[in-house]
């Protein structure tokens, strides 16, 4: 039997958007517009909770794993797969987990989303620990895959999360619940809730590697320059830390192997590559500890 999810406030009707299909182009795209602006607002009033998450996450050595369904879904892969490129980071560091796969990625599976037990097989997989953070991602709050899911984390000893944007009860340790009220066209959750999920997945895992050390000042330190973009943006980043010209930090950038923080520290504590990796590693990577 179907639940009935009226009460919800994703699912409410919103006041002001009832003649939404006899608004002009530019009246349509000014009101959307400005309805999002909710979003922003309750992203930034959920910021203790979300703070608190992020606490637990980076006292904690293993990985972050989003499980979802749908947009919800989606948005935790795109987050995952973002981290590696922007903070160097290991690909097993942040993990997404979306219903029904990769192939969920481009073609809707919405049934799978109803199986209570439809992510015990990934997350089995992955071999969870008590050092793993797993959070759950469902802007209505009572996927079944999802709360099943976070259900089998906890009861392995991983910690756990919940983002949404409803009212509702979870077992898990931590509720960071996104308050955007009614969407514009009703029920359909990739607007605003989708937006605030995002922002909310960008600023959990900008400030956990910002914690970790990938970041210096406000720069993207832990790049490894792959493409001519990267080699661009390494370059200027060198620039600025180190106070040089663009050809002296393109050389030093080429005799660090690409690798900025190591480029930087070679220059700032005149050493050798070798002993500025290892100085690095020695600082757990934390260059303000360094310079």
């Amino acid at each position: 039997m179907e639940q009935d999810r009226g009460h919800l406030a994703t699912e409410q009707r919103h006041p002001d958007t009832s003649n939404l299909d006899a608004l002009s182009t530019i009246e349509c795209v000014e009101l959307l517009a400005t309805d999002h602006l909710d979003a922003v607002h309750a992203v930034k009033r959920a910021s203790t909770s979300i703070a608190s998450f992020i606490e637990e996450l980076s006292s904690r050595s293993g990985r972050l794993i989003y499980i979802g369904c749908g947009t919800s879904g989606r948005l935790g892969v795109l987050d995952a797969a973002e981290c590696p490129p922007t903070f160097q980071a290991s690909h097993e560091k942040i993990i997404g987990i979306i219903a029904g796969g990769d192939a969920s990625l481009r073609e809707s599976s919405e049934a799978k989303e109803d199986v209570f037990e439809g992510a015990h097989d990934e997350l089995g997989k992955l071999q969870l620990t008590n050092q793993d953070v797993v959070l759950g991602i469902a802007a209505g709050g009572t996927t079944p895959w999802v709360l099943g899911g976070l259900e089998f984390a906890k009861s392995i000893g991983a910690y756990t999360g919940f983002l949404t944007c409803a009212d509702v009860d979870c077992v898990c340790d931590q509720l960071i619940k996104l308050d955007t009220g009614p969407e514009p066209l009703t029920g359909s959750t990739r607007l605003k809730a989708g937006t605030a999920t995002k922002l909310t997945l960008n600023i959990i895992t900008t400030t956990y590697f910002t914690k970790l050390g990938k970041v210096y000042n406000n720069y993207m330190v832990d790049l490894k320059a792959t493409n001519d973009k990267l080699m661009d943006r390494g370059i200027r980043i060198i620039e600025a830390i180190c106070n040089v010209n663009r050809d002296t930090a393109r050389t030093l950038l080429m005799d660090g192997g690409k690798d900025v923080k190591t480029a930087i520290v070679m220059h700032q504590k005149s050493l050798s590559k070798e002993e500025a990796a290892h100085l690095i590693n020695e600082a757990g990577g934390r260059l303000r500890q360094l310079l």
